[in-house]
């Protein structure tokens, strides 16, 4: 009997180390694995470099010498102008407001749908759940027109309520939180009904505290979705009071004649850029792990 054990274990212990070696990559495959992520890298990055160096050079030196990456002469006149161009305040505070409206709507919403649809019984929602696959498969361009029919019907029209009316529940973010609910034991939720919690108290008492990183991912997606729009943006917001910050400097770039000023449009994507990615490095690690989650189960 203790012959057959110990056959066993030597059999597993050669099965591990068959699957650690398979897994591992080879001395030889390393470097070259290192070199591709770095390569991969560097093209990502590129435009961000070419964006940065751009915003800090001048109009004449982006038109003579536009594929270069370093510029000759660094010269914050393009900020000075994007910051003294009229409305640029308004158009900072609509996008922020307009961001934060998005972010709150999608937290609230996504977490009270995912939780419905993973942790709780009731009829149809196998065919909720469907409709909510369906709709992340509808393009936007598809449903375009009925949304700006039904958000001048509601009298949105040209507000900043009109604008994050579309984005106020995205199908992306109840299809994480529902994803991520599933991986929460039963049994946790079980626990607390028998001590006598309600459905409204488990919710925000237990569930909430848990989907720490799956409201943290919702955050960033349904931010960056908001803040960097453009076309609804541009449709419904039909005065300067109503642009959002991505509309007013595409309205105010446009220089005599109609030239572009491509010095400033650089300097207000980078302006536009900065706060995406602070938000993201402050939450990147639960970003990831919210990620994660939606595939435990």
């Amino acid at each position: 009997m203790t012959a057959v054990t110990a056959s066993e274990n030597t059999d597993m212990t050669a099965r591990t180390a068959t699957a650690r070696s398979a897994v591992q990559p080879r001395p030889v495959a390393r470097p070259l694995l290192y070199a591709a992520l770095v390569l991969c890298a560097l093209l990502t990055l590129l435009p961000f470099v070419w964006g940065i160096s751009g915003s800090l050079r001048s109009l004449d030196e982006i038109r003579s010498d536009p594929g270069s990456l370093l510029p000759h002469h660094v010269t914050l006149d393009n900020f000075t102008r994007l910051f003294r161009t009229q409305g640029f305040g308004r158009f900072m505070v609509n996008s922020i407001v307009v961001a934060a409206m998005v972010v709150v709507g999608n937290i609230v919403a996504a977490s009270a749908a995912g939780y419905a649809l993973a942790k709780l019984e009731f009829a149809g929602r196998r065919l909720a759940f469907g409709a909510v696959m369906a709709a992340m498969m509808v393009p936007f361009t598809a449903v375009f027109v009925p949304q700006f029919v039904l958000t001048v019907d509601m009298g949105l029209a040209d507000t900043l309520a009109g604008i994050a009316l579309p984005s106020l529940a995205m199908p992306m973010s109840v299809f994480i939180m529902r994803q991520y609910a599933s991986s929460i034991p039963d049994e946790l939720l079980e626990a607390a009904r028998i001590d006598g919690a309600g459905e409204f108290r488990i919710f925000f008492r237990i569930f909430l505290p848990l989907a720490g990183p799956a409201v943290a991912t919702i955050t960033i997606m349904s931010f960056l979705n908001s803040w960097n729009y453009f076309i609804w943006p541009l449709i419904v917001a039909q005065s300067t009071s109503s642009y959002t910050l991505p509309v007013g400097l595409a309205a105010t770039s446009q220089a005599a004649a109609h030239v572009t000023d491509y010095g400033l449009m650089l300097a207000g994507a980078v302006v536009v850029m900065l706060p995406v990615l602070v938000l993201f490095l402050f939450l990147q690690r639960y970003f990831v792990q919210g990620i994660a989650g939606t595939g435990m189960r």
